[in-house]
């Protein structure tokens, strides 16, 4: 697996991940092992509430007030530098 995700490592920690890495897999099967049948799939293990408020239309800013404090305006849009290649 080091070879192909191209990692330098020595030969003392390819035996010490490779021996973790046992170590994880073992766990994934102890989990693996359980009896979940009677568990509901869940995202969270807690109940989780949006906190946002409602979508309200709102009156919005003129395009002229938006455009009162920009540095640079062209053709009643923001005036940005061009930048990268």
């Amino acid at each position: 697996m080091a070879m192909l995700a191209r990692l330098g490592l020595t030969d003392e920690q390819v035996a010490a991940l490779g021996s973790e890495l046992n170590d994880i897999l073992a766990r994934v099967d102890e989990i693996a092992a359980l009896d979940l049948s009677g568990v509901e799939p869940t995202a969270h293990s807690i109940p989780v509430t949006n906190v946002t408020r409602p979508d309200v239309v709102r009156p919005c800013l003129s395009r002229e007030s938006a455009l009162l404090n920009a540095p640079a305006q062209q053709d009643g849009a923001f005036l940005i530098p061009k930048f990268g290649a």
